[in-house]
């Protein structure tokens, strides 16, 4: 016998109907977690009625026969007749009445404990909607073959238990008549005293307003002792649905990392919001957070707004997602708020890296992430002096995934696509900072023209560690003292181990302090030509220089 589609089995039943005086209305639910039971047929009086009906589906509500006789016969999904039944089923439905029919139970004969036998188990009096266009109607039934009796708990308005004492393959005795919310729900032992999963019923933010929902217990608390089968969850499904709904745990989350990377003085300080709240005070350009944990498995809302804002009112911009449970990711605020002063106006934007890293994958490597976050730079490469091109046609708005890298001091070359320019060149020195170990997050910043940018800050790279919450400009390549003009101010060498020496044409004495890359002023002194650098500990520094009045800052790095 060819098998025809659920919707036209549907329509060819509805034209048996005259043939009936009297009907009900049915909703079928599958919920038999049974891996030999993952798509069944079911019949009605002898004649196909679902084909290759699937766990964890429904029927809409449909026009059943009342007042006689019926009988459902459920089958293997690759059954030719109702002869090749599991279970049959045979009653009488009440005229207008409205029913809920679950098939739930194991139709296998091992593999399973404790081996519930399959069942259809009804509900009459079922709703099609809310009894108030207001409300949210849900009915509760346990269908998890190896659970214990529990009690449903609602903790956060807190309403308290509002299903006592509900066992396998139990519905609650009515529906619950719900304000729509959003609700954590808390699956309980009997006594109510051990908490066995918490869940969240969003029905507001569902918009399930007007709605009856059926929400089931399905799959096992212990997959492993029943082949591995689906984990329990609750799932629910609407009054026309015929896809069931999961329900997220409660308390999910994720691990987050935000990077302020938009170089728009109009956002050089930014507050973040979360779902309303302040998350993120005054957040300055060029600042990170650590990784933080964010509520996973429900719609979040994060707001930026201005760094003197009162509220998420007053948002500049909004991103609403879903972040996954157990997942990493990295944010990056980039782009430009202001509708003039940028060429070109690369919009605001959050940019989102899933499956970031907090430390490397492997020991003795420094894992890289690059962001290409610069709004007037051209797509780039990256080369690594010695190694090759480790970054391909990087566009803006553009992640390149993780380069795992031997932990040593590289210099880097940003090139045109093309590999033929180079764009500019900077020192990488990963072993020197002793970075072994480290997930790293390098952002190409700021603005190759600043002069069309309303004098915006200079590009360059910029890096932030798993822990970092301070970005730290990799120093550009130094060239050696012989490749200046002798009319320039030259500092050398760059890594410098006991001595860095200052050749100006303008100043006899030049003033000079030195900083560590928390701000931390460790010398401040004066020089004809010498600075005495044998004190610093490995590591990068800032150096100060007054000469004349002319003042300027140069990274210098110790290696010894």
């Amino acid at each position: 016998m060819k098998k025809l589609t659920l919707p036209l089995l549907l329509f060819l039943f509805s034209l048996t109907l005259p043939v009936y005086a009297q009907t009900a209305r049915v909703k079928v639910i599958h919920n038999s977690p049974d891996l030999a039971a993952e798509e069944v047929d079911v019949y009605l009086n002898g004649g196909i009625l679902l084909d290759n009906f699937a766990f964890r589906t429904a029927t809409q509500f449909i026009d059943a026969p009342a007042g006689t006789p019926i009988t459902l016969v459920v089958a293997p999904g690759t059954s030719s007749s109702a002869d090749d039944d599991l279970y049959t089923l045979t009653t009488t439905l009440t005229a207008n009445e409205t029913y809920i029919i679950v098939a739930n139970g194991i139709v296998s004969t091992t593999g399973y404990s404790p081996l519930q036998p399959f069942e259809l188990t009804v509900f009459s009096g079922a709703r099609e909607n809310a009894s108030e266009t207001d409300a949210v109607d849900m009915l509760v039934m346990h269908g998890s073959p190896d659970a214990p009796t529990v009690d449903v708990v609602e903790t956060s308005v807190p309403v308290g238990t509002i299903i006592n004492d509900i066992s396998y393959p139990e519905f609650g005795d009515e529906y619950l008549e719900l304000i729509p919310g959003d609700y954590t729900i808390d699956i309980t032992d009997a006594s109510g005293t051990t908490v066995v999963a918490s869940y969240l019923a969003p029905l507001q933010s569902l918009e399930l307003e007007g709605q009856a929902l059926t929400v089931l217990a399905s799959g096992f608390l212990n997959p492993a002792a029943n082949s591995d089968g689906p984990a329990f969850g609750l799932w629910a499904v609407t009054g026309d649905g015929e896809e069931l709904i999961e329900l997220p745990l409660a308390n999910q989350t994720a691990r987050v990392k935000v990077i302020h990377n938009a170089a728009d003085l109009a956002a050089q300080e930014v507050d973040v919001y979360l779902n309303g709240e302040i998350l993120i005070d005054n957040f300055a350009f060029r600042t990170a957070t650590p990784f933080i944990d964010a509520p996973a498995g429900q719609e979040i809302s994060i707001d930026i707004a201005p760094g003197d804002s009162e509220s998420a009112s007053e948002s500049l911009y909004n991103l609403t997602t879903t972040l996954e449970a157990d997942e990493s990711y990295i944010l990056i605020a980039n782009g430009i708020i202001s509708q003039e002063g940028y060429e070109p106006n690369q919009e605001f934007d959050l940019y989102v890296y899933a499956m970031a890293r907090e430390e490397a994958n492997e020991d003795g490597n420094t894992d890289i992430l690059v962001f290409h976050g610069a709004t007037d730079a051209p797509t780039v490469d990256v080369v690594a002096q010695g190694a090759g091109t480790i970054v391909d046609n990087i566009a803006y708005g553009d992640f390149n995934g993780y380069l795992e890298l031997a932990t040593d001091d590289y210099v880097l070359d940003v090139t045109t696509a093309d590999g033929n320019t180079v764009v500019a060149s900077y020192q990488a020195p990963l072993e020197l900072l002793e970075l072994e170990g480290e997930a790293l997050t390098v952002l190409a910043s700021g603005f190759l023209n600043p002069g069309a940018n309303s004098d915006g800050p200079e590009f360059g790279l910029w890096v932030v560690t798993g822990d970092g919450e301070e970005l730290i400009e990799l120093p550009a390549a130094t060239l050696n003292n012989t490749n200046f003009e002798r009319n320039e101010l030259v500092i050398y060498p760059n890594p410098a181990s006991s001595t860095i020496t200052i050749n100006t044409p303008f100043a006899t004495t030049v003033n000079y302090s030195i900083y560590d890359v928390s701000g931390r002023n460790i010398i401040t002194s004066s020089t004809t030509n010498d600075v005495d650098v044998s004190g610093l500990q490995n590591g990068m520094y800032m150096l100060q220089l007054n000469a004349n009045g002319i003042q300027s800052q140069h990274k210098i790095v110790i290696k010894k």
